[in-house]
């Protein structure tokens, strides 16, 4: 088996007072969809903040692509992160008064990517994940602003896509189609995928599913079943 693309190995770390995780250890492979679940306040979303580099564990090491994401500071780390790893938020977090291939492609140009290559890949994406055209992503819906947040994550190759909750705020119906869209990125795209979620059916969805609970995580007692 290759290297993974996530490893993460004796990780430690405490918030106000409580004490998140303890030689918490993960690895996800390219190609491998993993998703988190456990309780309110167990620590979901700052694993996935550690993963970024945006909390500093108190120990531990978080390797993307072999590199140790806690061992990069400031332009270095934010050039790594834009160019492995892709992030796909609850809400979305687009911008509103930009159309979807605006929002898209400016994630490639703030990588350095040329204008003509960032849009091309951009509107590339988006006709992939069947977004319409728009004047703005506000008139978009939820369905679709999901979508257009998956393209964002992929138009820089990442090797790893994160997503946090990234169904907890559409519809059922649309819950569905966006889980079918995510899930499908390993395969299609040859990215390791990792998914922090409450909702058990959509974790149902993964490779594995592992629980975040006691300041470890813990495979399920129920296996995934992959896309569908």
């Amino acid at each position: 088996m290759s290297e993974p693309v996530l490893h993460v190995r004796g990780l430690d770390h405490a918030m106000g007072g409580q004490r998140l995780f303890e030689s918490l250890s993960l690895e996800v492979q390219a190609g491998e969809s993993v998703a988190v679940t456990g309780p309110s306040g167990s620590g979901k979303s700052t694993l996935l903040s550690c993963v970024l580099g945006l909390i500093r564990p108190d120990a531990g090491v978080v390797e993307v692509a072999g590199i140790d994401i806690a061992a990069l500071r400031g332009s270095s780390l934010a050039r790594y992160r834009s160019g492995h790893i892709g992030m796909v938020f609850q809400f979305g977090e687009l911008l509103p008064e930009l159309s979807p291939v605006d929002n898209v492609a400016l994630a490639a140009l703030l990588a350095g990517v040329p204008r003509r290559d960032a849009y091309s890949r951009a509107a590339s994406l988006l006709d992939e994940l069947g977004v319409p055209a728009a004047k703005s992503s506000e008139h978009l819906s939820g369905g679709e602003r999901q979508r257009t947040a998956v393209a964002r994550a992929l138009i820089n190759f990442p090797v790893l896509l994160l997503a946090d909750e990234p169904t907890g705020a559409v519809d059922a119906g649309t819950r569905d189609r966006v889980a079918d869209l995510l899930f499908g990125m390993p395969a299609r795209h040859d990215c390791g995928l990792l998914v922090v979620t409450h909702d058990r059916d959509i974790a149902l969805r993964a490779d594995r599913t592992l629980v975040l609970t006691g300041r470890a995580l813990s495979a399920a007692n129920s296996t995934g079943t992959g896309p569908r």
